[in-house]
């Protein structure tokens, strides 16, 4: 458990710093209270040898004076190192994260990341000042005391042996049961705390169906989650009475034995009362390592989430990546990609050209592959055969910074941060000046947005973007895009499910988007007014290309993309006709 926390943090110096003044502390707190044999036995005497005892004495005396020094270096150590540890273990999370492929992040993992950088990061940083230290203590200072008595008597150090060994058995008994119990318990924890967002969000509806107060599904959690501390309880019981019957045998046993030794003459008082301190300083540290076992066994669980966290393969990078994209054409030469764990291919030798100054939309039915071909644009993923590449340049061998500063994307589900208007375009580019803002924000139609709020550039967007319409955060999302720069542009369905003026003002910015001669759009779209504005239109169907060409020229053949129109203009005339 020590060497596992130790490789965790990237700076861990602070945290040996600790840890060697615990130890430090422990041993010399053994060696302290061996000083009682000597002492004892030279001041119990029928005339006291005072001279016998100084030096001892004077031993002592050091040996305290250390300690305390040790005591007051070691306090705000332990105070600041919780907080400097857990800072630590963030910011390499966040820097790992940083580097993994952007097709990781699922809902999922994301969740896992979350809890990683919040609780798992600040418990173990907090547990590894809180449980480590005392565990040292209660395992060093043991060990200390036993050397110390084997220079007392031979025969109780080897009953203390035989006591610690008993509890060592018990104690991983006790471990693996408080392991299981623990694991079991998250999993109870998450399926709660799973319930009790659905609980919030669901609000409205909940209501609506009368159930206010909590679903099945919510209720069922609760009673699991009872049930499970219950059961973890009940299993824990059996090795913890098992490891106090240890101890108080122990006990009972270095009673007896100190009573026959001085009894016998084996040895002589003083060194008896000597032996019984030396034993219940053994025996009390080793007490209070079954009440820390639960929690160096739940540190051990938040730390291997972490270690499976670290252990997410990063991004492959080039030894020499290219630090440029050196154009915007995009080419697909021959790619096959399966997604990890998928059991058909998403795409199979596909080969594509996007040009510069052109509007390439993809169309096709859902599982097509047209997501699939901007992922690896973006390099979400690396293609498993074929290549992929920006300006001649295959992606696998641009520097991912570099990529990223090429290529801008629109998500169909906007997220925008609970800022201003002003500081969410600025994530693109936090120089810009006021007028490449507004420019900007004319671009994408976001202008007419920020006319009717009353604060304007100002205004809050709440979490994920709540207060402004869908079709307002695709303005918001599109204005970033532009103020990026950047030279090729990726939108993702941006018009789907959007009123009409909103509809029109998003299609009229991604046309202006690839009305720029040095820029790249690529655009998931069915709706006929994105549709239109589009230079070429790419028909995939089953991760293949199935049509290539313009607009009107894929309507006059009657292929995918015409059978795919006219069943929109059907649904279409339908809402008109049920209005």
């Amino acid at each position: 458990m020590i060497r596992r926390l130790y490789r965790l943090w990237p700076e861990p110096r602070l945290l040996a710093r600790l840890w060697l003044l615990t130890a430090a502390q422990a041993v010399l707190q053994g060696l302290l209270l061996g000083l009682l044999a000597p002492v004892l036995g030279a001041l119990a005497r029928p005339e006291p040898d005072i001279a016998a005892a100084a030096p001892w004495l004077a031993a002592g005396a050091a040996g305290a004076a250390a300690y305390a020094v040790l005591s007051i270096i070691a306090v705000p150590v332990g105070f600041k190192a919780s907080g400097v540890l857990a800072a630590q273990l963030r910011r390499r999370l966040i820097r790992h994260a940083s580097t993994l492929p952007l097709g990781w992040f699922t809902a999922e993992r994301k969740a896992r990341l979350s809890r990683g950088v919040t609780a798992d990061a600040g418990d173990t940083a907090r547990l590894a000042v809180t449980v480590a230290a005392p565990a040292i203590t209660s395992t060093l200072l043991p060990m200390t005391v036993v050397a110390v008595v084997f220079a007392v008597d031979w025969r109780m150090a080897l009953l203390l042996c035989a006591i610690g060994a008993a509890a060592s058995w018990a104690l991983r008994r006790a471990a693996r049961i408080s392991e299981t119990a623990e694991i079991e318990l998250e999993r109870a924890s998450a399926g709660v705390a799973g319930r009790a967002i659905e609980l919030g969000q669901a609000q409205p509806v909940l209501r609506a169906a009368g159930l206010a107060g909590g679903t099945p599904r919510m209720h069922a959690a609760l009673a699991d989650h009872r049930e499970t501390y219950r059961e973890g309880m009940r299993r824990a019981r059996r090795p913890f009475f098992a490891y106090t019957g240890v101890i108080a045998v122990g006990s009972a046993a270095v009673l007896a034995l100190a009573a026959e030794l001085a009894l016998s003459g084996a040895v002589r008082p003083a060194e008896a009362i000597a032996l019984l301190v030396l034993a219940a300083r053994f025996l009390e540290p080793l007490g209070n390592l079954i009440d820390l076992i639960g929690a160096v066994r739940a540190m051990g669980n938040k730390i291997a989430r972490i270690e499976e966290l670290l252990a997410a393969p990063a991004l492959p990078s080039p030894a020499e990546p290219v630090r440029g994209t050196g154009g915007a054409e995009v080419e697909f030469s021959e790619v096959g990609f399966t997604y990890p764990g998928g059991d058909a291919p998403a795409l199979s030798g596909v080969s594509l050209r996007f040009r510069p100054g052109t509007t390439t939309a993809l169309v096709g039915p859902s599982g097509s592959g047209k997501t699939t071909v901007t992922r690896l644009i973006a390099r979400f993923f690396d293609a498993d055969t074929g290549r992929v590449s920006i300006g001649g340049t295959d992606v696998r061998d641009i520097d991912p910074a570099a990529l990223l500063d090429e290529v801008a994307i629109v998500f169909q589900d906007v997220y925008l941060f609970d800022d201003s208007i002003e500081n969410n375009l600025r994530t693109a580019r936090p120089e810009a000046t006021r007028d490449e803002l507004e420019e900007a924000a004319r671009a994408a139609r976001l202008d007419e947005v920020i006319g009717r709020l009353p604060d304007g550039w100002r205004t809050g967007v709440g979490e994920g973007g709540a207060r402004l319409s869908g079709g307002e955060r695709q303005r918001v999302a599109i204005a970033r895009a532009v103020l990026k720069r950047a030279r090729i542009v990726l939108v993702d369905e941006a018009a789907s499910a959007l009123d009409p003026e909103n509809e029109a003002a998003v299609s009229a910015a991604i046309a202006d988007l690839g009305a720029d001669p040095g820029r790249t759009v690529i655009v998931i779209a069915h709706r006929p007014a994105t549709l239109a504005a589009a230079d070429l239109v790419v028909s995939l169907d089953g991760g293949r290309v199935a049509e290539t060409g313009t607009p009107a020229e894929l309507l006059r053949t009657g292929g995918a993309f015409a059978r795919l129109n006219r069943r929109y203009e059907r649904a279409r005339q339908w809402r008109i006709a049920g209005t």
